[in-house]
């Protein structure tokens, strides 16, 4: 069997203790974590974010392990500089207006081409990669996984609020990355050389400059033999982030699993799974999506139930049968924007809100100080 491996890749909010606003010191972090962590952070686009990722990791145990490890190491980095790292796909008040863009050629080229856009793109998102056996099986796979983009994105829904309002969303990251050019559902392409013509006239006519600039919630990765998901919000749990990645390996697997025995699986229109995303981005584990083969809405705990029921004879080859079934805790706990929405409806206050969102993202794996 192909060996799915997973790189997982997390966008931090880097808070200040006294404001809980964000605070653009992702210099000091990565300054001080240079001992233990230089490999694996990055800046991004904004100073008050800091990437995360970890290596290739073989199974889902191993992305448990770096991950946690990994974790760990941040948070003690940030509370040795005074401050604080959150999960969440947006921060509950922070305006991007204050939040300073990181100096570096690419940001500046990006500013450069979009302006506000750019400087407005204040969000945080969760990339998982897996591994796949070639470029080729890769648009095969990328064609069929579009259909459960919004199944495993309902899961992942973390941002309720923006620039201190409730938006009415539960993830209204997505709101807001789709003012940039090349981003959401994918297109069905037939062929990886389809796949290439569209890259290859993009270059040519000036309009990127290398496929990393294609933004899909999807995508064959254009250097690594992977396939990345790039439309999850940033979770706050260490658990929420193994489970999504747990499910999208053992989907990468089941597709595979079926080309290699010469199933398909029927495609539909971007259009149609544009709805469901929306639903999804809108309700999260509340929503009903649709069902385009029984052409009805379903309640989410249903499809969530055929998900995991589709994936089930792959789930112990890989080993990650408890990790994917943690999404029933997720059911059951409510996703980070229900618990966000639960603790503003409590406390009436977004500073409380970042406090549960620290707390929830140092949980089970710090040193013992609470995020007071």
């Amino acid at each position: 069997m192909h060996q799915f491996t997973i790189g997982i890749e997390e966008e931090y909010q880097i808070i200040d203790l006294e404001s809980r606003d964000l605070v653009s010191h992702v210099s000091k972090i990565i300054e001080g974590g240079k001992a233990v962590l230089s490999e694996n952070l990055k800046h991004e686009m904004h100073e008050s974010m800091i990437e995360m990722e970890t290596g290739i990791c073989q199974n889902i145990q191993e992305a448990q392990a770096e991950l946690t490890n990994l974790r760990r190491h941040l948070i003690n980095t940030a509370h040795e500089q005074g401050l604080r790292v959150s999960g969440g796909g947006t921060h509950p008040f922070s305006n991007w207006e204050h939040n300073t863009i990181t100096n570096g050629e690419r940001y500046n080229k990006i500013v450069d081409d979009m302006g506000d856009v750019a400087r407005g793109n204040l969000i945080f998102g969760l990339h998982v990669h897996i591994g796949i056996p070639n470029r080729e099986e890769g648009v095969r796979i990328q064609n069929v996984m579009r259909y459960f983009l919004p199944h495993v994105y309902a899961l992942s829904v973390n941002s309720p609020f923006w620039i201190g309002r409730n938006t009415g969303f539960r993830s209204y990251r997505q709101e807001i990355f789709v003012k940039f050019p090349r981003t959401g559902i994918p297109s069905y392409f037939n062929s990886l050389a389809e796949f290439d013509s569209y890259v290859d006239l993009l270059v040519k006519t000036g309009t990127i400059d290398n496929a990393k600039k294609i933004w899909w919630d999807l995508r064959v990765h254009p250097f690594y033999p992977t396939i990345e998901f790039r439309i999850c919000d940033m979770p706050l749990r260490i658990e929420e982030t193994v489970c999504l990645a747990a499910i999208m390996q053992s989907l990468v697997a089941k597709i595979y699993k079926l080309h290699q025995q010469n199933l398909s699986f029927r495609s539909y229109r971007r259009l149609l799974l544009n709805e469901n995303k929306w639903r999804a981005s809108r309700d999260g584990i509340h929503s009903h999506l649709i069902d385009f083969g029984k052409e009805e809405s379903v309640p989410y705990p249903d499809l969530l139930k055929e998900l995991l029921e589709f994936i089930d004879d792959v789930v112990d080859e890989l080993g990650c049968r408890k990790e994917v079934e943690y999404a029933w805790k997720i059911l059951e706990n409510g996703t980070g924007a229900d618990r966000q929405l639960k603790v503003f409806e409590e406390t009436g206050d977004l500073k409380k809100v970042v406090d549960y969102m620290i707390s929830e993202t140092e949980y089970g794996i710090t040193h013992g100080e609470t995020a007071s």
